[in-house]
């Protein structure tokens, strides 16, 4: 197995010291920072990603193999601004106003930056007026909104109504999901995807950037 063979596995396996001194010594051999992501941390992320999306993995699994790939990423960020390495995308991520969940939101933001995308994390009960802000502030190509209950759920309509408002509706893709969000309502609100979990929705949000 090569060296980023090796990386890939240690992801999947959610070592995370073991991942970071694999990432350090492909560095030290000669790989650059890009390919080290490319070809060793977003392989093993992909593959924890479409093996919860099957369920043969589940939550915990996820997040300790997240850690493991965040470490890695870590050690790359300064090399990869160097080597002028830009993200996939930019994704402005929350729980709406109103709804203090945020499991899932947390998963399908490790799923978009496991594939390449730079997440803006505002955290639950987000405002529409501060998502709008951030899209502004940070230029975003796509809106992920999580919502864990029925009287919240609207709150998801009411920002693409402030998107629009703000006159971003046609520079930025609306993606949502939870519990109560089907993709019936998805196009009933006017946003653009609706995804069933995390692994789906990095899946969808790559497609969206294209």
């Amino acid at each position: 197995m090569s060296v980023f063979d090796d990386i890939s596995m240690l992801v999947q396996q959610g070592k995370a010291k073991e991942t970071v001194a694999a990432v350090q010594s492909a560095l030290d051999g000669g790989a650059t920072a890009q390919k080290v992501l490319d070809e060793g941390l977003l392989p093993g992320m992909a593959v924890v990603g479409e093996k919860f999306k099957n369920n043969e993995i589940f939550v915990p699994e996820v997040m300790i193999s997240a850690k493991a790939l965040n470490g890695g990423v870590d050690l790359l960020k300064p090399l990869l601004a160097s080597e002028g390495v830009e993200p996939i995308g930019k994704v402005v991520i929350c729980t709406v106003e109103g709804d203090l969940h945020d499991i899932g939101k947390n998963l399908v933001k490790l799923m978009m930056e496991g594939v390449g995308f730079e997440c803006f994390d505002l955290g639950a009960d987000v405002k529409a007026e501060d998502i709008v802000k951030k899209v502004q502030a940070e230029g975003a190509q796509i809106v992920a909104l999580s919502a864990m209950l029925t009287t919240t759920m609207a709150q998801m309509g009411r920002v693409v109504d402030a998107l629009a408002a703000a006159g971003l509706r046609d520079k930025v893709k609306v993606m949502v999901g939870g519990t109560p969000i089907t993709d019936k309502y998805c196009k009933d609100i006017g946003a653009d995807k609706y995804a069933i979990d995390a692994a789906s929705a990095a899946d969808a949000a790559v497609v969206l950037v294209a």
